[in-house]
C-alpha cells in the first residue's frame, strides 16, 4: 500500500528544526531531518530517542526534494544551494514558528525589532509569571515553540522573533505584536536593501485581526512611515519619551512612567525600573503596555518592572577593577544597539568594536564616541574599516585576539574610567556566537581580578 503520510523535511537541527522534527513526529509525518554541519550532541541525543531519521555532513538532495514542505532554520539564508534547488521544484519552505502556530490556539505575544528583543520579551515573560499566568518563553530564547505545542504547552508563549524567522511565516497569527524599533542591521540577508529588512519586520502585522493589539515605538521614523503604506485591523498602542496624540505610554512631567490601555490606566516612578538607560525605559514601557493587555494587578506590574533582573550579554557589569567598570555588551552586534549601550554610559568609556561587519554605518554613533569615548580597542581580523573610520576623532588600538583586546583596555583605562564591549559586529570571525564572546570576556577581565 503507497504511503499516504505528509513528507516533511527539516534543514537545520538546532533547538528550532529539532522541535519541529519531534512535533511533525507527534503529527503522524514521514520526517527526514537534514544538517550541513555536524548535530550537537544534545540534539542528536533527542532524534535518535525519537527515532526521527536525520542525516549530517551534508544534504542528500533526493530524499529532500519528495518532501511535501520543509521546515528551514532561520539561520539558512535564501541563496543557500539547498533552498534554491527546493525553490526550484515549488515545494513549500516555512518557519517553525509558523509550523507550530498550525496546532496550537494559545495566546501569543510576539516581539521584534533591531534592538531590545530579548530584553523585552524576557521582561514580558517575567511580568507574566511573576502575576500567575502561565506563560513560556520561545522563539530565539528558550525552548522551541515547536517542542512546547507537542510536550509542553502553555497557556500564552512569549516569542522573540527575527527578521529571519518572519521570513517563512504566512499564516501564523500574533494576538500581541510588539515593535520596538527598526535600523540597520542583517543587511546582507536582504540585498543590502533597507526597505527589504523593514518588510520583513512588518511580517509580525500578518493576519491580525481588530481583537488584536499592536504596540510600537511611535518616534521611529521608519515604523510610523511603513505604517503610513500598509493596512490593519489591529489596534495601535504606541509608546513615545514624551506624550503625543494617541500615546499609550510615555514619561511625564513628574519624571513618572504613564501607561493608558482601553483597559488600564496606571502610572510608575521612572527610578523605580530596574533597568537604566532611556533605551530600557522604552523597552520597559512596551512590556508594561503588553501586560496591561491581559488584565493583571497594577501591583503586580510595577513589583515586576522593578526585580527584573536583566539579560545576560547585555549591559551586564562583570566586574570593577582598580576602579574601572568593566561591562559585557556583547549583544550588541549592530551600529544602533551600541548607541543605546553608549547612551547610557555616564563615565570616560574604552570602547571595543569589531568582528563580522553587516554593512555597517558607524556614522550614527559618532557623536556619542566624540563625546563619551577615551579610546576604542578594535577586536576582530579584519578592523580597517573601524580604524579608518574612527582614527581621526579618538585613539584605536588594533587587536585581532580578545587577550590582547583586553590588555589594551587595561593599559588604555584608569580609575573612574569604564571598559564597555559593544562591539557593533556579529562574532563569527573570533567566536561561535556573540554569547561565546561574551563569556569569553567575562573570564578574562575576571583573570585580572586574581593577577
Amino acid at each position: 500500500m503507497e504511503n499516504t503520510k505528509k513528507r516533511m523535511v527539516i534543514l537545520g537541527a538546532g533547538e528550532s528544526g529539532t522541535g519541529a522534527a519531534v512535533l511533525a513526529k507527534d503529527r503522524g509525518m514521514d520526517v527526514f531531518l537534514s544538517d550541513s554541519g555536524n548535530i550537537p550532541a544534545k540534539y542528536r541525543a533527542i532524534l535518535d530517542s525519537e527515532e526521527i531519521a536525520y542525516e549530517e555532513g551534508g544534504h542528500t538532495m533526493a530524499r529532500i526534494l519528495q518532501a511535501d514542505e520543509i521546515v528551514k532554520s532561520p539561520g539558512i539564508p535564501f541563496e543557500a544551494p539547498v533552498i534554491r534547488e527546493v525553490q526550484a521544484r515549488h515545494i513549500p519552505i516555512i518557519s517553525e514558528i509558523e509550523f507550530a502556530g498550525r496546532y496550537t490556539d494559545s495566546k501569543m505575544v510576539c516581539i521584534t525589532g533591531s534592538n531590545g528583543k530579548t530584553t523585552t520579551t524576557m521582561l514580558i515573560h517575567h511580568i507574566l509569571r511573576h502575576a500567575g499566568v502561565d506563560a513560556s518563553l520561545a522563539g530565539n530564547i528558550g525552548k522551541s515553540l515547536a517542542w512546547q505545542v507537542a510536550r509542553a504547552p502553555h497557556d500564552v508563549y512569549v516569542v522573540e522573533l527575527s527578521s529571519f524567522q518572519l521570513d517563512n511565516m504566512y499564516d501564523f497569527k500574533a494576538n500581541v505584536a510588539v515593535m520596538l524599533n527598526i535600523t540597520p542591521d542583517h543587511l546582507d540577508r536582504y540585498e543590502f536593501e533597507m526597505q527589504n529588512y523593514v518588510k520583513a519586520k512588518f511580517r509580525i502585522l500578518q493576519n491580525m485581526t481588530a481583537r488584536d493589539v499592536f504596540i510600537y515605538w511611535q518616534d521611529d521614523p521608519v515604523i510610523t512611515g511603513q505604517l503610513r503604506h500598509i493596512a490593519t485591523e489591529a489596534r495601535m498602542l504606541p509608546f513615545a519619551e514624551h506624550e503625543e496624540e494617541g500615546t499609550a505610554a510615555y514619561i511625564d512631567a513628574e519624571n513618572e512612567l504613564v501607561f493608558r490601555t482601553p483597559g488600564t490606566s496606571m502610572t510608575m516612578p521612572r527610578a523605580d525600573l530596574a533597568l537604566n538607560g532611556l533605551h530600557n525605559v522604552f523597552n520597559s514601557m512596551a512590556a508594561g503596555l503588553s501586560a496591561c493587555l491581559f488584565d493583571l494587578k497594577k501591583d503586580d506590574i510595577r513589583d515586576a518592572l522593578a526585580d527584573f533582573n536583566g539579560v545576560e550579554h547585555r549591559l551586564e557589569s562583570v566586574a570593577d577593577i582598580d576602579g574601572v567598570k568593566w561591562i559585557n555588551d556583547s549583544k550588541a552586534t549592530n551600529v544602533n544597539s551600541c548607541w543605546y549601550a553608549l547612551e547610557a554610559m555616564d563615565r570616560p568609556t574604552v570602547l571595543i568594536l569589531g568582528g563580522k561587519d553587516k554593512g555597517n554605518d558607524y556614522t550614527e554613533i559618532l557623536p556619542l564616541v566624540k563625546e563619551k569615548v577615551k579610546a576604542i580597542v578594535a577586536m576582530g581580523l579584519h578592523n580597517e574599516k573601524i580604524v579608518d573610520f574612527f582614527s581621526p576623532y579618538v585613539e584605536v588600538t588594533d587587536t585581532d585576539n580578545l587577550a590582547d583586546a583586553v590588555a589594551a583596555c587595561r593599559r588604555l583605562s584608569e580609575a573612574g574610567d569604564t571598559v564597555l564591549l559593544s562591539p557593533c559586529c556579529a562574532s563569527f570571525d573570533l567566536f561561535r556566537s556573540y554569547e561565546d564572546r561574551g563569556t569569553q570576556f567575562k573570564e578574562a577581565v575576571k583573570k585580572l581580578i586574581s593577577n
